[in-house]
């Protein structure tokens, strides 16, 4: 008898409850982030006890280099509200913040919230599928996604997008949750499954929306297997940095 595969090695996508494919997958993250798209920001600060913030400064920091570049194009795919977006903003210097960032999500709720943040900065909001980007190739030199990309319908279309639209020695930033091992993967499980669906559920009017959360992190792939992934898209140099007792950690990659 062949052995089940581990939830997180089945097919690489995210699949919320009742979907059966990538286009019925999409449609149902699409509706329920719309939904909670009003709770999005205080939920996700009371969730993370505040973690999340430094996560994204720090994800960011990671791409001073590029950002620095008066001429490099910045696109933050899944923006949701845009707290990725502004993170990346800070972190650009003044006098080059004449190229515009690109803030790209398919929620019309999330990106609209977003934009109420980017009004006053060089960052333009898309309202786009991260499956299929409205850019052309090799004109992008940074792509980075915050808690977005494994709610993607399909990991290895969004990464062979990815690399479509960068240029070459461009690089991508992807920054996710992760299930850690032992007992400190044994109390973020605890939390995960039984604490957050309750609280996000109470929060935000829909517990779906919560208890989707942790399954959608037990299905998108362990760092070895990501990495994996993403070299097979066509990208070198593939690590992952841990955050926070490996609970989150950011994937970096170049395009040769």
């Amino acid at each position: 008898m062949i052995a089940a595969k581990p939830e997180h090695e089945l097919s690489t996508g995210a699949r919320p409850t009742g979907t059966s494919t990538d286009q019925l997958a999409a449609q149902s993250v699409q509706q329920m982030f719309d939904t909670i798209a009003p709770s999005y920001d205080k939920l996700n600060h009371i969730l993370s006890v505040g973690i999340d913030r430094w996560w994204w400064w720090r994800a960011a920091r990671n791409f001073r280099s590029i950002l620095a570049r008066p001429e490099a194009i910045v696109l933050d795919l899944c923006c949701g509200t845009g707290d990725m977006t502004m993170a990346l903003y800070k972190h650009r210097p003044k006098s080059t913040q004449d190229a515009p960032i690109l803030a790209l999500d398919f929620s019309h709720q999330m990106l609209s919230r977003g934009a109420q943040k980017f009004a006053p900065h060089n960052i333009i909001p898309i309202e786009a599928d991260a499956l299929h980007l409205p850019l052309a190739d090799n004109s992008v030199d940074l792509v980075t996604a915050a808690f977005g990309f494994r709610n993607l319908a399909n990991y290895e279309e969004g990464l062979a997008e990815l690399h479509r639209v960068l240029r070459p020695g461009g690089q991508i930033g992807i920054l996710e949750c992760n299930q850690p091992e032992g007992l400190t993967g044994a109390l973020y499980s605890l939390y995960f499954r039984k604490v957050l669906p309750q609280l996000g559920g109470m929060i935000s009017g829909d517990r779906n929306a919560y208890t989707y959360l942790p399954e959608s992190v037990a299905r998108f792939p362990r760092p070895p297997r990501m990495k994996q992934l993403i070299a097979a898209a066509g990208f070198k140099d593939a690590q992952w940095t841990g955050y926070t007792f490996g609970t989150a950690g950011l994937y970096r990659a170049t395009k040769p």
